[in-house]
């Protein structure tokens, strides 16, 4: 994957409903709203190490889950293989230019447009 923050931001989307009220939001706070461990401590009123336990056990959950599930991973493996299908059909479309086969063209336009409105999903 890319980058650690990037990394936890794909967890918590796919997997983030399973957390603890209080796990979602300290998450969310530290990875989503940059805050340190020092301010959520601070605004919650617990110490900064009870915070990074509570952070420290929701990744622990969302990265088991993961790898349990793989979920993202396929999710990662799909996107490639709509993008590969999508520039297939254009490969198709632009070869069948000439011969003008409209029956082709209509054919590859559906592949297409289905793999781009996947992608979009």
């Amino acid at each position: 994957m890319k980058s650690q923050a990037y990394r936890m931001a794909m967890l918590f989307d796919f997997y983030g409903d399973v957390l603890t009220p209080r796990q979602k939001e300290f998450y969310d706070l530290y990875y989503n709203e940059d805050l340190s461990l020092s301010e959520i401590a601070e605004n919650s009123g617990i110490t900064r190490q009870g915070v990074r336990d509570v952070i420290v056990r929701a990744e622990a959950v969302l990265t088991d889950l993961e790898d349990k599930t793989g979920l993202i991973r396929r999710f990662h493996a799909m996107r490639g293989q709509l993008e590969e299908i999508r520039q297939d059909a254009q490969a198709i479309l632009n070869v069948n230019n000439r011969y003008d086969d409209p029956e082709l063209e209509r054919l590859a336009e559906r592949i297409r447009s289905a793999a781009e409105a996947l992608q979009k999903e």
